[in-house]
């Protein structure tokens, strides 16, 4: 029965249309155009650098596509116990009709040709999406994008504050505001002016939300304006050697000043918290950043009760930061739990995780799932991986376990793979 049932429940959940709430995706070029686009995302660079492919074989200067794709495809039979694997056999056999037992590293010129043809399509996005039953894609836009080319209510931008905490100290960067914002930036004063103008262009271009990568070493807390003035002196005058205690200063000082503007315009602040950057010092472009366990939300407790108003989507990087990330969103009314970040998206974790959820949090604080994808194409694996989870999980702890009927688990199930989405994000007004 319980088979039957997730069979049911998956069948439902992967009918309707959705909408992904933080991608990668380059909105001019958002599908892949040869296979070495997604043979090149670093999920399989990464795997097949770990399983002894040598790093130069994988990022050699003026590497043709069909070279790279030929070298991976030689690479790739010890993933194939992996779910990344499973993604990339879903989406050969989905999109370009090559069944999983002939994906091989002898016919990979078969298969490239194949894919090659589906996606030199001038309406190859367009069949992405529809087949992936995606409605839109938030996007991760810089600080200084013009939001233009696009339709927006399709790829819908998503302003990335990263640079603007943690990279002030670079004076192009600094340069690139000013150019953004036709705004002489002198002093703390105008690069508030600075950022303001820009939370105003995003808003003015449909932007939904504000998001950012933090490490586990940050610890959002007001700083005053002086002290910011101070530390503002300080590295501009001596750039990234300045003093770790003013580069401290000013990005908390700006990351709280984006805080008030995201409850100014009404936007929801994605956190994406405990990523170290470049643990892996030789690893693949992409491949060298991992979690820290040391990492706490109770580093957040000052902004959460801060800001009662601002919605925090909350993303942790480690499945063993679950536990924590359910208990906040259990009491704090602004705290959401966002997806499956990273090293715990994959079936155990998710299950696990998207399980302890649902029994702690109130249903209508849950954002089942987000892609993080950078072509269009991986949004249909990666979200079938997920509803086939949820499938489970509910089909066994909801109705079986607690006697709910089939209606009722789709309809929680719909309420975290979209419904929350749409509101949480204020999309009700535009979506179906």
């Amino acid at each position: 029965m319980s088979l039957e049932l997730r069979k049911r429940l998956f069948a439902e959940f992967d009918s309707q249309m959705l909408v992904d709430p933080h991608t990668h995706i380059n909105p001019h070029t958002p599908a892949s155009t040869t296979l070495a686009d997604i043979l090149g995302y670093h999920y399989y660079t990464e795997l097949a650098h770990s399983a002894g492919m040598d790093k130069q074989q994988i990022e050699q200067d003026g590497l043709e596509p069909q070279e790279k794709v030929r070298r991976l495809m030689a690479n790739l039979a010890p993933l194939n116990n992996t779910i990344q694997y499973s993604w990339f056999v879903e989406m050969v056999s989905e999109f370009f009709g090559v069944p999983s037992e002939s994906v091989t590293a002898d016919n990979w010129e078969t298969l490239y040709d194949v894919s090659s043809r589906k996606m030199s399509q001038s309406d190859w996005a367009q069949q992405v999406l529809r087949k992936s039953k995606l409605e839109a894609v938030f996007l991760t836009n810089d600080f200084d994008d013009p939001l233009e080319g696009w339709d927006t209510s399709v790829y819908v931008p998503c302003l990335r504050t990263d640079d603007l905490v943690f990279r002030l100290s670079d004076g192009n960067l600094r340069g690139r505001l000013e150019a953004a914002t036709d705004l002489s930036i002198t002093d703390v004063g105008t690069l508030e002016q600075a950022i303001g103008a820009r939370f105003e262009h995003f808003v003015r271009n449909n932007a939904r939300a504000c998001a950012i990568s933090l490490p586990p070493s940050f610890e959002p807390t007001r700083v005053s304006e002086g002290r910011a003035a101070t530390a503002w002196t300080h590295i501009c005058q001596e750039g990234e050697s300045a003093d770790s205690r003013h580069h401290r200063a000013l990005g908390q000082f700006v990351f709280w000043r984006i805080t008030e503007l995201c409850a100014d315009f009404h936007l929801p602040f994605d956190l994406m918290i405990g990523v170290n950057r470049g643990v892996y010092a030789d690893g693949v472009f992409q491949g060298r950043d991992l979690y820290d366990s040391r990492v706490s939300l109770i580093q957040y407790e000052e902004l959460f009760n801060a800001f009662p108003q601002v919605t925090f989507p909350v993303s942790v990087l480690a499945s063993v930061t679950n536990q924590e990330l359910a208990s906040f969103a259990w009491i704090f009314p602004n705290v959401v739990t966002n997806g499956h970040w990273w090293y715990s998206n994959t079936p155990s974790f998710i299950e696990r995780d998207a399980a302890a959820r649902l029994e702690a949090v109130p249903r209508s604080k849950q954002i089942g799932y987000y892609s993080d994808m950078y072509k269009l194409e991986f949004g249909l694996p990666k979200f079938r991986m997920y509803k086939r989870v949820l499938a489970k999980v509910l089909a066994e702890r909801f109705v079986l376990d607690r006697g709910w009927s089939e209606s009722q688990a789709i309809q929680l199930g719909t309420e975290l793979l979209r419904g929350n989405v749409d509101r949480i994000f204020g999309r009700e007004a535009t979506s179906d």
